[in-house]
């Protein structure tokens, strides 16, 4: 028998925290959360003022075989017009039954709070980990990104969820003869809109400090009208600066601003520490901690977290800044390739970018949802 439960005591935050761990132990390309930032978000529930939420476990004969969070995110709601649920964090053994209840339960919860829609897999926002991995499962996961066995398409289909939208990911490396024309491109564009790339001689915390107000106007300008995106609060600002600060490396950040300084454009690279942390739990012990420390500095591969350029400028060939500052990276030799994270299906114009390069289209990601009326 099944018996579903709401995440309440110390020890339900662990069993929470700690089932995934467990399902994905001998599963190579499965790459945890950090343990901390897990266990302070469950804690906290999200922002009561932009968010509610709610974390269910499954149990069967004493053990843990299920989880599940639900979101309600009262932003993305308000603006618009829509009652829905996120569901995200979910884990199953491979149970019909087991992954049928959580979603029961989380479906109960969202008629009690009035809800008519059920989607995901969603965080509270864009950057969090979101998608149902569908294509792409003997590929290494990025640190960013959330790995799931194949069968969990399947329990969620006949569940009664059908596709929202799907999200491609893509291999990038240097190509055999680069495009000499982009780098004039870009210095032109610069020239010609009176821009220029931000200052890296700066200490990271003050690079950070300077910038960052200006990246998340940016963020939320450009990418406001994109799937289940919203407004990311002062809050939340603080807590991904804090969460990200371990990780940034500001040679690999590229920030376009005007002459007042107001960042116009970016593109927002991570070093890669998957491997770094892949045996960790998520745990930053000492260990772990080196090798995070050693793949920052010298890292094999990036993770391009975010590109985005103001709608004024978006034609104006501010993108190929971006671009020929990858090729720049790529070209020293140091770093291997590059992974794009998650490009929305339906963005052409993103994917178009990627022909500067080696690219290979090698995961696919699916956001699914499902009416339950009033």
């Amino acid at each position: 028998m099944i018996e579903i439960k709401e995440v309440k005591t110390s020890h339900d935050i662990k069993e929470f925290i700690e089932f995934p761990l467990k399902l994905y132990k001998k599963c190579p390309y499965f790459v945890p959360p950090l343990y901390g930032d897990e266990k302070k978000l469950i804690k906290s529930g999200g922002n009561s003022d932009i968010a509610e939420s709610v974390f269910f476990l499954a149990e069967q004969d004493g053990k843990t075989v299920g989880r599940i969070q639900g979101i309600i995110q009262k932003q993305y709601n308000e603006n618009h017009g829509v009652k829905q649920v996120r569901f995200t964090r979910f884990d199953s053994i491979e149970d019909q039954t087991v992954s049928d209840a959580l979603f029961k339960a989380v479906e109960d919860w969202s008629r009690e709070k009035g809800m008519t829609e059920i989607c995901g897999p969603l965080g509270y926002s864009d950057l969090d980990r979101e998608g149902l991995l569908v294509d792409g499962f003997d590929e290494d996961s990025t640190f960013e990104e959330q790995y799931n066995y194949k069968y969990y398409g399947e329990l969620i289909e006949k569940y009664g969820f059908v596709k929202d939208v799907d999200w491609v990911e893509y291999e990038l490396k240097m190509p055999e003869k680069r495009n000499e024309m982009l780098a004039r491109v870009a210095q032109r564009t610069l020239e010609m809109n009176k821009l220029h790339v931000a200052d890296t001689s700066l200490s990271k915390k003050k690079y950070i400090a300077r910038y960052r107000d200006g990246f998340f106007e940016c963020l939320d300008e450009c990418y406001r009208h994109l799937y289940g995106t919203v407004p990311i609060s002062k809050a939340a600002q603080d807590e991904l600066v804090d969460q990200f600060m371990l990780i940034v490396n500001k040679e690999y950040a590229v920030f376009i601003c005007d002459e007042n300084e107001k960042v116009v454009a970016f593109g927002l690279c991570f070093p890669g520490i998957g491997e770094a942390v892949k045996k960790s739990g998520g745990r930053l012990t000492l260990p772990t901690l080196f090798k995070i420390l050693k793949a920052v500095k010298t890292p094999k591969t990036l993770d391009l977290g975010l590109v985005a350029v103001l709608p004024q400028y978006q034609n104006s060939g501010v993108n190929a800044v971006v671009v020929n500052k990858l090729l720049d990276i790529l070209a020293e030799g140091n770093i291997e390739k590059c992974e794009t994270n998650l490009n929305l299906e339906t963005n052409t114009a993103v994917q178009a970018q990627w022909k500067y390069f080696e690219s290979r289209q090698h995961k696919r990601r699916r956001s699914y949802i499902k009416k339950i009326g009033e």
